[in-house]
């Protein structure tokens, strides 16, 4: 166990075992927070995106939290974003792609988890020079059941610690632009929208020197 946070809730290391959970809060996180069930046609796609890789290529700043009813959240963290993302670019996404059909670019013609089959065709790595202050990243979800209680300040806190001592200078995170009630928490942790003709606009960019 990383920390206990008391009312039966901990903070402990993510495990393989733990793969169909991640891919699960992903889902019920997956719409800017909001559960995204009934968007989703292939419920495990958006946790093989944005959770699963990071327990599989980052076990040591991955995170998951227990709570009474089981895994209800997780944190990870990556000290060197260009690494693993030519890991995912090399090792993860391949073997995905090869089991879905490519939905085509055009979004006005997709359905169900088609933006999804498309990411996972064209996966899109963004770190442009201006991200280079803060080569680490990281990402956090909680069910609802986890929030309001601490849990995802101090487990931010405790691995961004863990990042700093791996010797990461700062880190970024990317948040949907209409999630505010993320950028408020990560605000309140320190960190600032960052605004750069080089970041793509769909995506909010905050970054912190660690």
């Amino acid at each position: 166990m990383a920390l206990d946070f008391g009312g039966g809730y901990r903070l402990r290391p993510a495990l393989a075992a733990d793969h169909a959970a991640l891919n699960l809060v992903c889902l019920r996180t997956g719409d800017s927070g909001k559960d995204a069930t009934a968007r989703e046609d292939d419920p495990d796609l958006l946790g093989l995106i944005y959770a699963v890789p990071y327990q599989v290529y980052e076990p040591d700043f991955a995170f998951v939290v227990d709570g009474p009813n089981g895994v209800c959240g997780y944190i990870f963290g990556a000290p060197d974003t260009p690494g693993i993302y030519a890991r995912m670019a090399a090792e993860w996404f391949p073997p995905l792609a090869a089991r879905l059909d490519d939905p085509g670019p055009e979004e006005g013609q997709w359905q169900g988890s088609d933006w999804a089959r498309y990411a996972i065709h064209h996966p899109e790595f963004v770190y442009p020079e201006v991200l280079h202050r803060y080569p680490a990243h990281g990402h956090i979800d909680l069910l609802e059941e986890a929030r309001g209680r601490g849990i995802g300040r101090r487990g931010m806190e405790y691995v961004m610690e863990n990042l700093r001592r791996a010797g990461a200078k700062g880190m970024h995170l990317q948040v949907s632009p209409v999630n505010r009630g993320a950028q408020t928490f990560y605000r309140k942790l320190g960190f600032e929208v960052l605004k750069d003709p080089a970041l793509p606009r769909h995506t909010t960019f905050m970054v912190m020197g660690l």
